[in-house]
């Protein structure tokens, strides 16, 4: 076919998919109210149950999502996100049924936690719109009260009540304070959410011959390890002394190496404050954070290397990530220090390791399985989750560990339109009509009525202690990256670089993190120079020698004379009891 010949057969063929296009616009634009409420009958029959709302109350939250999105039918709205299995559910069934139910061409994408980082950081700095609405960490909530960039929740919900679900009941969603400033006020609204903790089989920790074995050799119960040396000393085991089991080589710890951003994750996401770098208080330790930032009363950013009062490059910093690479290479599979976090995510449920200490509990939809060699013939899972062990830095009044808040964010830039249509999906997705359906398919809690849900009572056991763990108040304990961070998109790419030196042997682990904490230091720097932030400015800290801040009562801390001290570990069964304790 001649090249004019092929031009004019694209043309005609644009031009027969734009007719179609068209007269499906026309045909949901001319669509009556009943019509569209037979839809929603469908997708609450089909896609909502179960639900903490009735179905007549399910259909009244549809009939008012038609009604509000009635000025933006035929519009092209598209919203991001990256890809774990609670999006993957909202992108390819909510997406498509808010499209068909409200007449709103709604597109759902998928892609990267760093890509999402990346486009949301260059929409702030260009305004350029990308998407109509992201779902972001809301470990951003440092970023976005300093730049005035985002168009906060609560301003939105206030500034346009009509297009506020009259049921979307803020009160019932869990941890709503780590989208929020320090004012008080709402920047973002939780989508999902999920915490790192210990993972381990509880089938093989149950053996009597490995339980004698362990008892033998380091003295003590094998159980849920409380402390660092107990996970080194179980580690150890499995790896040196078991061995293999059922003729399968197992390994007593998993983790993963490569030099990529998701290795940034693996340290911001808490490691050093498991180690118990930072300081006392909830949510992000006051004044020194788990980054090592050290932040004033008033929320002004003071510095991260000790010479500043920050604890980035402190012993307990030093030491969690000599203790890091160790682990790596003694006790993970020969593989694991190639691989990302999206690599190394499935492979405790291929049924060679034995525990890990930092599991994302977003990786327990894919954990069950019944074909998995971690599952029973019935379906059950053969391992449990528990507290992350702590670092011998770490003290009584610390957080415990990390909790990923995706969160939905708007930005000032977007257009008017395509934003009051994101708007209203975020909400669609977040209804009490839809929240316990999609926790079922992602288990990435938000709403507290959800997990009291019935149908997680009876699901529970299946689940490895998950439930427990949402309905009792240590999940309190766990957070997100906090305010003290200035520049989250900036200063993370710092992170997964400079450990990934140390990683790979190119330098020290004290080497690294001096280097870290001063880029972050220069970064800040260059922020309090251009005054580039209108609300809680950097302000560093004066140079001295850092003896004088380690000399202070905090962080950051001086060396221990023993960071090894001896293990202990705590019955699992007994935890749990605890747990339900707590919760009643």
């Amino acid at each position: 076919m001649s090249t004019n010949l092929q031009r004019a057969a694209c043309s005609v063929t644009a031009l027969a998919l734009g007719l179609v296009a068209a007269s499906a616009a026309h045909a949901q634009d001319d669509m009556t109210m009943e019509e569209r409420m037979e839809i929603a009958e469908r997708i609450v029959d089909e896609h909502l149950q179960p639900s903490v709302l009735s179905r007549e109350e399910q259909l009244e939250e549809m009939r008012w999502f038609i009604e509000a999105t009635e000025p933006y039918r035929g519009m092209d709205i598209t919203v991001v996100s990256e890809p774990i299995t609670t999006h993957q559910w909202e992108s390819e069934v909510l997406a498509e049924a808010f499209s068909e139910m409200t007449g709103v061409n709604l597109t759902h994408d998928l892609i990267g936690e760093g890509d999402v980082v990346e486009n949301l950081q260059t929409e702030m700095q260009t305004g350029r719109g990308i998407y109509d609405a992201y779902i972001s960490d809301a470990d951003l909530i440092g970023t976005h009260v300093r730049y005035d960039t985002v168009y906060p929740i609560e301003d939105y919900m206030n500034d346009n009540p009509d297009l506020v679900l009259p049921t979307l009941d803020l009160d019932d969603f869990i941890n709503l304070n780590a989208a929020r400033s320090p004012d008080g006020k709402l920047y973002q609204m939780p989508d999902q959410q999920f915490a790192n903790l210990y993972w381990f089989r509880y089938d093989w920790f149950q053996r009597e011959d490995l339980r004698e074995q362990f008892q033998e050799i380091y003295g003590y119960e094998l159980g849920v390890p409380v402390n660092w040396s107990a996970y080194e000393d179980i580690a150890e085991f499995f790896t040196e002394h078991v061995g293999e089991i059922d003729g399968e080589r197992v390994y007593g710890h998993m983790d993963y190496g490569r030099r990529d951003p998701s290795l940034a994750w693996r340290f911001t996401d808490a490691w050093i404050s498991m180690a118990g770098g930072g300081d006392t208080g909830l949510p992000n330790g006051r004044p020194v954070d788990e980054w090592g930032i050290r932040m004033d009363e008033d929320g002004h950013p003071k510095g991260a290397s000790m010479s500043r009062g920050g604890a980035t490059n402190a012993p307990a910093a030093v030491y969690s990530l000599e203790k890091f690479i160790e682990w790596l290479e003694n006790y993970a599979p020969p593989e694991a220090s190639g691989m990302t976090f999206s690599e190394a995510g499935p492979v405790p449920a291929q049924g060679q390791i034995a525990q890990q200490i930092f599991w994302y509990t977003a990786f327990t939809a894919s954990m069950t399985d019944p074909e998995l060699p971690v599952t029973d013939d019935e379906g059950n899972p053969k391992w449990r989750m528990a507290p992350s062990p702590h670092g011998p830095y770490w003290e009584e009044g610390m957080k415990v560990g990390y909790q990923d808040i995706g969160s939905w964010l708007l930005l000032n830039h977007t257009e008017e339109d395509a934003r009051a249509a994101a708007w209203l999906y975020a909400q669609f997705t977040v209804s009490k009509s839809v929240d316990t359906a999609k926790s079922h398919e992602g288990l990435t809690f938000i709403r507290d009525s959800t997990i009291h849900h019935e149908s997680f009572t009876e699901r529970s056991e299946a689940l490895g202690g998950l439930i427990e763990f949402y309905r009792s108040p240590a999940r309190e304990l766990w957070t997100d990256t906090g305010f003290n961070v200035p520049d989250y998109p900036r200063m993370t790419q710092m992170w997964w670089q400079n450990i990934s030196d140390a990683v790979s042997g190119n330098v020290s682990a004290q080497e690294a993190m001096d280097n870290l904490a001063t880029e972050m230091d220069e970064l800040m720097a260059r922020l309090e120079r251009a005054g580039a932030q209108d609300s809680y400015p950097v302000r560093l800290n004066e140079e001295r020698d850092p003896q004088y801040w380690l000399d202070q009562p905090g962080a950051p801390k001086p060396e221990l004379d023993n960071e090894k001290p001896q293990g202990e570990t705590v019955s699992y069964d007994e935890l749990i009891e605890g747990w339900q304790n707590e919760s009643n």
